[in-house]
């Protein structure tokens, strides 16, 4: 087929690791990943001027930015969005769409504190008492899209699991469109989720109001959201003042798939990815003709889209067909790539599992879109991207909560350690630390 829509890789004569270790590299210097050199070196600069800006003149420079960047009116004393517009919001809202936005609030809400980490039960032996306990963050910054679209899932996704954790303020930033205003469906969604902290306000000026705060804007222990490259610079920037949850690329999903899988929904999956432009798919499978099947439909499929020009230009730039040689060369490649999104369609999808270790999140079976965890399941969409899955987890309550370690000894304990800790203290030629331990013990 001329110029298809996906390009098919035959990697059957060469390791899964080495195919998708490839393939990300591809990728990854395509889309001007954070961690490489083009767009994002390129924008460095300005995102550096427009934080030091917002750090030295807080609320005149966040709106003189926004003017410029998103088109929009907004003065120091109309930044944060008042409570009877956020009221107003909700009320315009139909009730359909504030049901479902009130049972994914449930859901998400239920799955988060069920997976917050709990204190147990001290380690106690011969007067030696360790214990771990958890402290929420005291302030948090949720940075929501905005402006020509809007993402009122990102507020539950990110500001519920920080509401679950105990986080007693959570603020939410989003930019304004044309005419100043938050979209109505995001205002809504925060009122709902119980964000009471609204400011408009978008880009790299959000994230420096949040880092160092403003007249109007106090600054926050972490930030979390999604955003642009201009937005994912300047989370990384101010990593160390504040936390943040990821330097976030664009969004991907990878498939394994064997033949026991439908062409049809696997197409279906992967345009659906494609649809962020940039977004990559990648399907790996040891079924040849399950690889020409999914070609074909993801072809077919394509044309009939709305936006079948783009999503058919992001496919071929950044998304594939790969063919191994076998369950095992599959599983290995998923590794290799560490997906944000990982599908598993296979027959015994669960021995599958076991052996992958390396993905934000994984959905098991013809019925678990990516779809499902983007909106209602309950598990955060803010996961790892880039292949920074290899070592980062998605989004969950528990990155909200600090944990401190408690010790208590008392004098016969520190008597029995006290030999071992003067010695390592004068090995490391540190001897007051020595010194701390013999002064309580001495008579």
């Amino acid at each position: 087929m001329e110029n298809p829509v996906i390009r098919t890789i035959d990697a059957r004569t060469e390791a899964g690791r080495q195919a998708a270790e490839a393939l990300r590299a591809a990728l990854s210097a395509e889309q001007g990943m954070i961690s490489g050199g083009g767009a994002a070196a390129d924008a460095e600069a300005s995102v550096r001027r427009v934080l030091g800006d917002v750090r030295a003149r807080g609320d005149e420079a966040v709106c003189e930015w926004t003017r410029k960047f998103d088109r929009a009116e907004v003065a120091p004393q109309t930044l944060r969005v008042p409570e009877s517009a956020i009221e107003a919001a909700y009320k315009s809202m139909p009730q359909d769409f504030l049901g479902t936005v009130t049972r994914i609030r449930e859901a998400v809400r239920r799955f988060q504190r069920h997976v917050l980490a709990r204190e147990r039960k001290a380690l106690a032996k011969n007067g030696r008492t360790l214990r771990l306990v958890y402290r929420p963050l005291a302030r948090v910054g949720v940075y929501v899209p905005g402006g020509k679209a809007f993402y009122p899932s990102t507020v539950l996704m990110t500001a519920v699991p920080a509401l679950a954790a105990g986080v007693p303020e959570v603020a939410v930033a989003c930019p304004p469109s044309a005419g100043g205003d938050v979209h109505p469906a995001v205002l809504a969604v925060c009122r709902v989720a119980g964000v009471e902290e609204v400011y408009r306000m978008g880009g790299v000026q959000a994230v420096a109001a949040f880092a160092y705060g403003t007249q109007t804007v106090r600054p926050v222990d972490k930030i979390v959201g999604p955003g642009n490259l201009y937005v994912q610079l300047a989370k990384k920037l101010v990593f160390g003042r504040v936390g943040i949850d990821s330097f976030a690329g664009p969004s991907e999903v990878l498939v394994l798939a064997d033949s026991s899988a439908d062409a049809r929904l696997i197409a279906a999956d992967m345009l659906s990815q494609a649809e962020h432009d940039p977004g990559s798919a990648i399907l790996v499978t040891p079924d040849e003709r399950l690889a020409g099947a999914v070609a074909a439909e993801v072809e077919r499929q394509a044309a009939g889209l709305a936006r079948a020009g783009a999503t058919r230009a992001a496919l071929q730039k950044y998304s594939a067909v790969v063919i191994v040689a076998d369950r095992d060369a599959a599983v290995a490649a998923a590794n290799a790539f560490a997906p944000e999104h990982l599908e598993i369609q296979m027959e015994d999808a669960e021995a599958a599992l076991r052996d992958v270790r390396a993905a934000g999140a994984v959905f098991i079976g013809r019925y678990t879109p990516v779809a499902v965890g983007d909106y209602v399941a309950g598990s955060s969409h803010t996961l790892p991207t880039g292949g920074t899955a290899r070592w980062a987890g998605g989004l969950t309550a528990n990155d909200f909560l600090r944990s401190m370690s408690v010790v208590e000894y008392d004098r016969a304990a520190l008597a029995a350690d006290a030999p071992d800790i003067c010695r390592m203290a004068e090995i490391e030629r540190l001897g007051a630390h020595a010194e701390s331990v013999r002064k309580r013990l001495a008579k």
